[in-house]
């Protein structure tokens, strides 16, 4: 193909900078949001199944709906465990975002440079040799 390398190195850091933004709002808006759908969807299902413990009049029920409320409180605590996890790599990534920025620009100019010293009618030659 004859593709300018400057449209190349163009398409390389809109792909990038593209990739980084999606990345970004999917950890500072979709992992909070599902975290929180999560949340009081168990909230929701302990609540009903603890009424149908002692609603129910039937033995077998009132252990069944104990065992399915200690299944909810263990998948709540494994939340709220995993949400200071969560929190953690938030400030992370918070905190390397400058340093990524900068990386970023280096590799960008590095592109740039490499684009500019070769000609655009130069043709590099392939790993397997056959042109």
């Amino acid at each position: 193909m004859q593709v300018d390398r400057m449209t190349i190195h163009r398409d390389k850091q809109f792909l990038r900078q593209q990739a980084q933004e999606n990345l970004q709002k999917h950890i500072h808006e979709v992992v909070p949001e599902e975290y929180q759908q999560c949340m009081v969807g168990m909230k929701h299902n302990l609540k009903h199944v603890l009424e149908i413990g002692e609603q129910a009049t039937d033995p077998k029920i009132k252990l069944e709906s104990r065992r399915i409320a200690n299944d909810c409180y263990k998948y709540i605590m494994d939340l709220c465990t995993n949400a200071g996890v969560v929190t953690e790599a938030l400030n992370f990534v918070s905190q390397l975002q400058p340093k990524i920025g900068n990386m970023q620009k280096q590799l960008d100019k590095k592109d740039k440079t490499e684009a500019e010293e070769k000609p655009e009618g130069e043709q590099q030659p392939t790993t397997t040799g056959i042109y």
